[in-house]
């Protein structure tokens, strides 16, 4: 009388099939774990490169504003008077002492 139903399988094959799928889970899984350290890697670099374009922002405004300055005559002139003791006509500078 024939048996029906489930066949026996052999140990050793199933033991292999085992230890072949538990090799390609790591190989996935250290896969997928080293995606996850490039993400997080690469989320780190670009805080960094947006602070440093913030502040490239806020130093192209500043020159931006400072050059608009310098187009005004007016202010050039109180500048270099300011800043260079650049006299005008017939005027003399004085040196005070400072504190």
């Amino acid at each position: 009388m024939a048996k029906k139903g489930k066949k026996k399988k052999n140990p050793i094959v199933s033991k292999l099939i085992s230890i072949v799928l538990i090799v390609a889970a790591i190989a996935i899984l250290s896969g997928v774990l080293e995606k996850i350290y490039n993400m997080f890697t690469l989320q780190q670099q670009a805080k960094v490169v947006e602070a440093e374009l913030e502040a490239l922002r806020d130093e192209n405004a500043s020159l931006t504003s400072t050059k608009e300055k310098l187009e005004d005559p007016d202010y050039v002139q109180t500048y270099a008077r300011g800043e260079y003791m650049f006299s005008k006509g017939d005027e003399k500078v004085f040196y005070l002492p400072g504190d």
